[in-house]
């Protein structure tokens, strides 16, 4: 069992930007999501446990090792798939991937050779293997990305933003892929896509302004709210209105009518109509409450 532990981590940028705020988290094998909007802290989360940038304070524990003072204890062990990554122009997926196992230390020629291939075929681009990576579609580059994310073993793998621009087709196929992976080692999924989080995770955590204002089971999260969600359609000219009575938690365009969502703990009438809460409710209500607080 893997285990990757961070107490009382922060981060402050040169510019005086606090992009980390005391971030505690306990992590354990499986997919852990980590869910926030842009610009909650979440690539600046990645990029530290990834020990690509230091913290200001704090600490990060992987397997008992503390891979602040110690950061060759995680990167031996990491596979990380950045929200953009470049790649050589004119390299086959098949020589890229054999060029990147070489720099993660796999210098064996029949055992990179036997990895490289196991894992096209892994990520579905084996009959790919000989076009160039640049040519790739979106959710086929994803796809070699979670291939040299792979490479070497790793007992942590780092995905920030995954899905962001692919087809449903092409995220669906993706995300059973890392479910897959997720087992026997740790994924942290970092994104702001709630499906993605409520369809693989078992555990999470909710970023915002750099701080952890929620985290656990999604379902148990999401159980927490049972009872206290209710919907109306209104005029989009009575919305404001609304806003000031109610604690209105998202709007949505439906069929050309404005959709509310109102988290209330007490019974609603006016027309309101008391729903079954989903993780998008739960994570809408517990930002409107942290910015309310």
């Amino acid at each position: 069992m893997n285990t990757l532990t961070i107490t009382n981590l922060t981060k402050t940028y040169p510019n005086g930007v606090k992009a980390l705020n005391g971030i505690n988290l306990k992590i354990s094998n499986g997919m852990f999501g980590l869910l926030g909007a842009n610009g909650a802290g979440k690539s600046s989360l990645m990029r530290t446990i990834a020990s690509l940038q230091e913290p200001s304070s704090g600490e990060i524990v992987f397997n008992d090792y503390n891979i602040i003072n110690k950061p060759e204890e995680i990167r031996k062990h990491l596979g990380y798939l950045p929200q953009e990554f470049g790649v050589y122009p004119k390299i086959s997926a098949e020589k890229l991937l054999d060029h990147l196992a070489i720099l993660k230390g796999i210098t064996n020629n029949s055992t990179r050779k036997e990895q490289v291939t196991s894992l096209l075929q892994q990520v579905n681009l084996y009959q790919h293997r000989k076009k160039a990576v640049h040519t790739f579609s979106g959710g086929m580059r994803q796809r070699f990305g979670v291939a040299q994310a792979l490479l070497a073993n790793p007992k942590l793998i780092i995905v920030d933003e995954p899905t962001a621009g692919l087809d449903p087709e092409e995220s669906n196929r993706f995300l059973n892929l890392l479910s897959e992976i997720g087992e026997n080692v740790i994924v942290i999924l970092s994104t702001h896509i709630v499906e993605d989080v409520r369809n693989l995770c078992t555990q999470m955590a909710i970023l915002s302004e750099g701080q952890i204002i929620s985290q656990g089971n999604p379902k148990e999260l999401v159980a927490s709210i049972e009872h206290n969600i209710w919907t109306k359609i209104i005029t989009k000219n009575d919305l404001e209105h609304y806003k000031t009575m109610y604690e209105v938690i998202s709007t949505k365009l439906v069929s050309g009518e404005t959709q509310i969502r109102v988290f209330s703990e007490t019974s609603l009438s006016n027309g309101f109509e008391r729903i079954t809460p989903n993780l998008e409710d739960y994570y809408f209500a517990t930002l409107f409450h942290h910015k309310k607080a």
